[in-house]
Parts: structure tokens; sequence; C-alpha cells
């Protein structure tokens, strides 16, 4: 083995990390000059809330940028759906339990509908889903013309958006802070390093380049102190929200099918050569159905999630949050070029821009100075992922 496959492992840390230590970076920057408000619990409670529907729209769409397309229509789709929510919860009168499927079946449908437009009649996804903006922009807009704002009155329903999971009652140890939310957090430590553990072995197994051992014990120790600080914090609030919970749950099924199943092979096949992938026996074509029917089924949990989070149903719902989106993708790694990113990589992509914007706003930053800080960091994050790609070829 050469020098410079020896250090391939070691050039991996820089690219693959390197976005986690900003990350530490803007949260220190923050809180020091927020004078500690950035960190308080309070604040991470809810800047978790905030940006859950935007984290599970990011993991659909680094799934969309990896093979290669894009979906401008996400926006104003979840916030047709949420409308749909609203309606069918306070003018048709239908419970939680059976609106929710509606709703996710819908988003399915649209998803399905825009992969139809690409893989079938040939269309760019840039066209198709613009057509898609347009599309639910004015549907958004025909659907709430009598009612204007929709106030979702629904407890169970807000609870998704605004709710916590209930703490252990009756135990004094601890008692201003939530139990259940330290025990999680506990818990996703000790996956995290099982995981890592795991993945570590087989990679070795296979005859692939590793990290030195002690740079992989500080790696398990940096995220395991990550985990345990954010966990700290929101049990110190009112725990794990229920939107956190949903974020959760989809970066773990998603994770689980990119990068244990045949499925998840195939996506990135796709993405990395889709005429090598279709001489290989795989379909371009059911590929492109499964993510943008994959996108359609976030759009809608985030369309639910967003309007819950408000309470409400409005005609300007999703303005913008295919941007946000889009740049979460990038931030958190998912090439331009496609066939390359990581689920997990859009949730802290997600969780960089949310911070980004809530500090700003705690530090009274003029909007205009917001958008530019937003567009340098954007820039940056695909600057940097270009140019340590680069190194590791």
């Amino acid at each position: 083995m050469s020098l410079k496959d020896e250090m391939k492992p070691q050039r991996n840390i820089l690219h693959d990390y390197g976005m986690y230590i900003a990350f530490v970076v803007i949260v220190v920057f923050f809180s020091i000059a927020t004078k500690g408000l950035f960190i308080s619990s309070r604040n991470i409670g809810n800047l978790v809330n905030a940006m859950s529907y935007i984290a599970v729209m990011a993991v659909g769409m680094t799934l969309v940028i990896v093979i290669r397309h894009i979906d401008l229509s996400v926006g104003f789709l979840a916030g047709t759906l949420g409308a749909v929510a609203a309606i069918s919860l306070k003018y048709w009168q239908l419970p939680v339990g059976l609106t929710i499927p509606i709703v996710l079946a819908l988003g399915i449908i649209a998803g399905l509908v825009t992969a139809f437009l690409v893989a079938r009649m040939n269309i760019p996804a840039f066209v198709a889903t613009l057509a898609g903006w347009l599309f639910y922009h004015g549907l958004l807009q025909l659907v709430t013309r009598k009612t204007g704002t929709i106030i979702i009155n629904d407890p169970i329903f807000n609870a998704f958006g605004n709710g916590f999971i209930p703490d252990i009652k009756g135990i004094m140890f601890l008692p201003d802070v939530h139990k259940v939310t330290l025990l999680l957090g506990l818990l996703g430590i000790l996956l995290f390093i099982r995981s890592e553990i795991i993945n570590r072995r087989d990679t070795k197994a296979y005859n692939f380049g590793v990290i030195p051992m002690n740079m992989f014990i500080a790696k398990l120790v940096f995220f395991s102190i990550i985990i345990a600080g954010i966990t700290w914090v929101l049990a110190g609030y009112k725990g794990l929200s229920w939107s956190a919970v949903v974020v959760l749950l989809v970066v773990f099924l998603y994770y689980y099918i990119t990068t244990k199943t045949v499925i998840g092979r195939h996506i990135f096949a796709v993405g990395g050569n889709p005429e090598a992938a279709q001489l290989n026996g795989i379909s371009v074509k059911k590929i492109t159905y499964l993510v943008f029917g994959s996108m359609g089924f976030l759009t809608a949990i985030s369309g639910i999630l967003y309007a819950s989070w408000l309470r409400s149903a409005t005609t300007i719902a999703g303005t913008g949050m295919e941007l946000d989106a889009i740049a979460a993708a990038f931030v958190g790694g998912v090439a331009v070029s496609g066939g390359v990113g990581k689920v997990t990589g859009s949730i802290l992509g997600a969780l960089v821009m949310a911070s980004l914007t809530n500090g700003m706003n705690l530090l009274g930053w003029d909007i205009s100075i917001q958008y530019i800080v937003r567009a340098l960091v954007l820039a940056g994050a695909v600057i940097f992922d270009v140019a340590t790609r680069k190194r590791r070829t």
C-alpha cells in the first residue's frame, strides 16, 4: 500500500466531519455572543421544533439530489397538504387517525406524479417540479381562498409540533430534569458507539482502510459529548419533543434503507452512474419512482409538522421551504454531481442552517445580513465539499 493510500482515511476525516466541527464553532460563537441564551434549554427546545419540518424534507431532498435530480415543488406541496390536514380536521370533522394517512397518501401520489413526468415523459426534473411549484402554489391559494388562515384546535394533531414526550413521575432524583430524555440520550450514545465499532470491524474485514485507533476513539468521544450535551440541554426544559421523535424515526429508517439494504445501494448506484446501473440490471425508472414517491411521503410529514407547529394552515405556508431543504442537503454534504450523500448529513445541514437563523435573530441582526450569511455558509459548504473530494481522488 502506498503512502497516498494510507493517508486516505485521515483525509476522509476532514471531508466527512468538517461540517460537524463547523457546527460546534457556530454553537460556541452564538453561545458567547448571546451570553448563554443560545444554548438555554428553552431556546434549544424551540429550535429543534422549528427545524424539524425542514430536517424531514431535507432527508428526502438528499436522495433526490443523489440520483441527480431536484424537486422545487415540495415547499408549496407541504403547505397544501398541511391545509388539507387542517380542512380535514376542522371542516370534515375527521379524526387525526384518519387525517394523517390521507395526507401521507396524497403526498406519495404527488411524488409519483412527479416521477412519472421525469422517468416516463423524460421531462427534466427542474422543469417538472417548477411546474409543480406553480401548481401547488395555485392549489394552496384555491383551497384557502374562502377560509383564509385555518386555525387547528385538535390537541392531538398540535402535539406533533408542540408537544413533548412524558416523563417518569414520582422519582425525586434530578427533579428539574427530564429523566426519559436523559435515558434516551444515553441509549443513543450506546447505539452510536456500537454502530461505529461494527462498521469499523466490517470495513477492516473487507481490507478497506480505516482511521487509526486513536483517531477512532477521539471520534467516538467527540460525538458522544455532542449527543450528551444536546440531551442534557433538552432535558433541562421539557425534554424531547414529539417532532424531534418524528425526525429521529425518519433518520433511523432512511439510514437503515440507504446503508443496509439493496434498494439503498441501487439508489447510490443510479446516482453514481445511471447508464452503468441500467446495464447492471438496475431499473433507473423504478428507482426514480421510489425516490420521488419517498420525497412526497416525507413532504407530507413535513407539512403535518409545519401545520402542527403553527397550529394553523395559511395561504403562504411552505414559501421558501424547498430552498431551505436544498440548502440543508448541500450543507450536509450531498454531492452536487449526485451519487454521494448521507441522511445524517442532511439533518446536520438543517441544524446548521436553523442554528444560524436562530442565533442571528437572537442577536437582532438585520434580515438582509442574515440572508448574506446563510448564502456564504451554503457556498462555503459546497466549495469545501468539492475541494476535499478532489483531494481524496
